[in-house]
């Protein structure tokens, strides 16, 4: 949650979210959903019956999806930013447009808001604070953020905790296992993504992060990783002023850390922003093992001396740290392309699950390497690796672990911002500091030699790189290894007929169903069961038109095969 802005908060064209989950019906609250649910599964249904799968049309679907999500609030306003990070698993349209709901959230009233922060704390908000300004400085799904002041000087923002919200997530939370198990029963296709397993997995994120008292130690534990980093800011926490709904912080105001302009008008160096930026990630993600995993431009500041502030610690992920001579290894592995190394890495820090063939887990791992290594991380490359993901889905039950997903958008983000600042950014150089760290550490007194034959080593590799042709000889050997390499046949004849065959039977399908429905309908319009004949004739007329376009299909494919004969 970003704090150092005085921009609108409010999008005047979006719905504006109940302040409550009681006013809610749980009924009609359980009706909407499923009816949203049921018209997204029908309009993908009738698109790919139709082919009309276009990049338009999936923007399209995706806004209006989006729109609902605003709808419904905040418990599926989280959802959608937690799909904005599944690249790999849904089409970079709906990844785009979920990416929105990031900052498209109205804040609440502000008397709700000290009514909120009067209730917890127990007393008038004019003996708490000496000043308190009623107009948020920021807003997201869950709060909002206000400025105050103490008695005893110190400037402060509140976070105030949007009133109803534990009541509806618990609303949401069996309404959406109802839906769950909904879908595992009715969609066999469904059922290798172990939504059971998502959900939970969701369930349990969400609920730490509505409870305050365990994002201020978040906050407390991530300044004492820090006591070291000088030009690391961390807000303080005000306990006596600190509930499970209300957070009160240090108030460190900042320039937006991707606002290039601001800090080349502040005299801010952004080469050494992007180095202390990938430095500290790289600290939280290798030595602690304790990380901020929504590292968005709303939830880091440039101070005017040039350091860098954190904000919003509700969520925090964890990983098992590893030794300071495996993050060596590990860098280097990187930059030898080494796919192996890297993936018993991610294992050892339990970021992959291993599986008994883990051919296509290393496929994507050099697929990334190849891709990401020296160039930006564009989620749209993850297309390329679509069929590949569901190729492991339908070969064996894997899937990554919340962690990776994390990791992943961090970096995506992480590198979003670096580039706002220098389109020419290296990854690499600018995690050379940390490196440089860790070699020269005094703890450690064989790092340096770690260090210095891992520098040997891949010189040596360098040097004995191959040429041009002998590199396109090991890579038809890796992908014959692999797996990788498909030789597909085709007989421009048998596929002919084959599809003819297959717009054959559809027709026949079609024309069954809309007789079927069309008779049916007679005979009950003749009982007086006017409303179910309707429904009927309707259902004709639908199938009707699916017939029609098959046998248009079968014309054109036959007109266009007459045409390519002659």
């Amino acid at each position: 949650m970003k704090w150092p802005q005085n921009k609108k908060l409010v999008n005047q064209s979006l719905p504006r979210l109940s302040p409550g989950g009681s006013s809610y019906s749980p009924f009609l609250r359980q009706l909407k959903i499923f009816g949203i649910t049921l018209k997204l599964i029908f309009s993908l249904w009738w698109d790919k019956n139709l082919g009309n799968n276009s990049s338009r049309r999936r923007h399209r679907l995706a806004k209006w999806l989006v729109k609902n999500i605003l709808e419904l609030g905040p418990t599926f306003i989280k959802i959608g930013q937690a799909l904005s990070t599944r690249a790999d698993l849904i089409p970079i349209e709906y990844i785009e447009e979920f990416s929105q709901l990031q900052d498209r959230v109205p804040p609440f009233g502000s008397d709700l808001a000290i009514a909120a922060i009067e209730q917890e704390l127990g007393k008038p908000i004019s003996i708490l604070f000496a000043q308190f300004n009623p107009t948020p400085i920021a807003a997201a799904s869950l709060g909002q953020v206000h400025k105050a002041r103490l008695h005893t000087g110190e400037d402060v923002v509140v976070k105030v905790q949007r009133p109803g919200l534990a009541k509806l997530f618990n609303l949401d939370f069996e309404i959406l296992h109802r839906l769950v198990r909904w879908l595992n029963r009715f969609i066999k296709s469904i059922r290798k993504f172990n939504l059971e397993a998502i959900y939970r997995e969701f369930f349990e994120l969400l609920y730490l992060e509505i409870d305050y008292i365990h994002e201020g130690k978040n906050a407390d534990r991530f300044r004492d990783n820090f006591q070291s980093y000088q030009r690391v800011n961390v807000p303080k926490v005000y306990w006596q002023y600190t509930t499970s709904k209300i957070l009160t912080l240090e108030y460190l105001p900042g320039i937006k850390i991707d606002d290039r302009l601001a800090l080349e008008a502040n005299k801010i160096d952004t080469q050494e922003v992007i180095q202390l930026g990938i430095t500290c990630y790289l600290k939280q993600l290798l030595e602690d093992g304790f990380f901020q995993s929504d590292p968005h431009p709303g939830n880091m500041a440039v101070s005017q001396r040039g350091d860098i502030i954190f904000y919003d610690f509700g969520t925090m992920a964890e990983v098992k740290t590893i030794a300071k001579d495996q993050m060596v290894k590990t860098f280097f592995a990187v930059l030898k392309n080494d796919t192996d190394e890297v993936v018993e890495t991610l294992i050892y820090m339990g970021l992959i699950e291993p599986v008994a063939d883990m051919t296509p887990v290393k496929r994507m791992i050099a697929f990334m390497l190849e891709e990401f290594r020296d160039k930006p991380v564009d989620v749209r490359a993850f297309e390329q690796i679509t069929d590949e993901v569901y190729s492991i889905f339908e070969q064996q039950p894997f899937r990554l672990p919340p962690q990776m997903t994390f990791i992943v958008k961090s970096l995506t983000t992480l590198d979003g911002i670096a580039r706002a600042l220098d389109p020419q950014y290296n990854l690499l150089a600018a995690a050379q500091p940390f490196l440089k760290q860790i070699a020269f550490s005094q703890q450690q007194g064989g790092m340096l030699g770690v260090f210095a034959k891992q520098t040997k080593d891949f010189i040596q590799y360098k040097f004995k790189q191959p040429n041009r042709t002998q590199l396109s000889i090991m890579r038809l050997e890796s992908r014959l290894d692999l797996g990788e390499l498909q030789v597909k046949v085709k007989a421009v004849e048998s596929e002919r007929s084959l599809k003819q065959i297959q717009l054959g039977i559809k027709s026949l399908i079609y024309t069954c169903l809309s007789g079927f429905s069309l008779l049916s309908g007679s005979v009950l319009l003749v009982g007086q069961l006017k409303g179910v004949a309707i429904a009927l004739f309707c259902f004709a007329i639908f199938w009707f038109i699916l017939l029609l376009r098959s046998l248009t299909s079968m014309a054109m494919t036959e007109k266009m095969y007459k045409m390519a004969q002659k």
